[in-house]
């Protein structure tokens, strides 16, 4: 429906590419007031040319406090309140167990999970009675992957912070949930593998998936936009999209 998420403000992190973007797309086309984020102001431009004039692109890297403090004043300036906060910002970097350094593992914990936490920290005081926060888990955080234990642990942060931060926010009327997506082609395993790594990556995981398929960016866009909006007797949970692997 073209007015579902009228007069309702929304800040995506990550949201210039991937399920990020088709969930701003999804709200937008919806009459939804759009504020996206992302660290490369090229692919930002492009973003909001493709959503038009209700998307405002940032250019914010969550894992920097002073730029999510920066984030926190333009969304208040720009939109006021907030409806919903989709913490979506995040980094997929395969890390083989025996060659992971503590360089690798700091960067992913310091925008996976400080990036995260501190988001919902600093716009916390902008949402609404009523809002809906859905932070971007992932089927890794319950699944023993080959090269990623430290992404996964760190998505399973999240996990706990969703149950964490539902019973703070609750008492302002704030619910809290997480979005677990199975495999999605999103295009980001090409820029951190290279071509042949990714297609073994991607034929693996559809041959495991009983679904024998990856899912689209759109598909996760609906399920994060029913946790923010319609999930209205829902908190603390984690939404699983992933095709049935970790189910079946």
């Amino acid at each position: 429906m073209r007015d579902k998420y009228a007069d309702k403000n929304a800040v995506i992190t990550g949201g210039s590419s991937g399920i990020g973007f088709a969930t701003a797309k999804l709200l937008v086309d919806g009459g939804a007031r759009v504020v996206i984020t992302g660290r490369s102001r090229t692919t930002l431009d492009a973003a909001t040319e493709r959503l038009g004039k209700n998307a405002l692109a940032v250019r914010s890297d969550v894992a920097s406090l002073p730029d999510l403090d920066a984030l926190a004043a333009r969304v208040r300036d720009e939109l006021g309140t907030v409806e919903a906060l989709f913490v979506n910002a995040g980094i997929t970097t395969a890390m083989p167990f025996a060659s992971t350094t503590e360089e690798m593992y700091d960067e992913s914990f310091a925008i996976n999970v400080k990036g995260a936490f501190f988001t919902v920290q600093k716009l916390a005081p902008l949402l609404s009675t009523g809002a809906g926060v859905v932070l971007t888990t992932s089927a890794a955080n319950v699944m023993g992957m080959q090269d990623v234990s430290v992404y996964a642990a760190g998505k399973a942060a999240l996990r706990s912070m969703a149950r964490s931060f539902s019973r703070e926010l609750l008492p302002r009327g704030i619910r809290v949930n997480a979005i677990s997506p199975g495999p999605v082609d999103t295009g980001i395993l090409e820029n951190t593998m290279t071509k042949e790594a990714a297609d073994r990556f991607k034929a693996d995981r559809v041959a495991e998936n009983p679904m024998q398929r990856f899912g689209t960016p759109e598909e996760i866009a609906r399920a994060m936009a029913f946790l923010a909006f319609d999930a209205t007797y829902t908190t603390g949970t984690e939404f699983v999209a992933d095709g049935g692997i970790t189910q079946l």
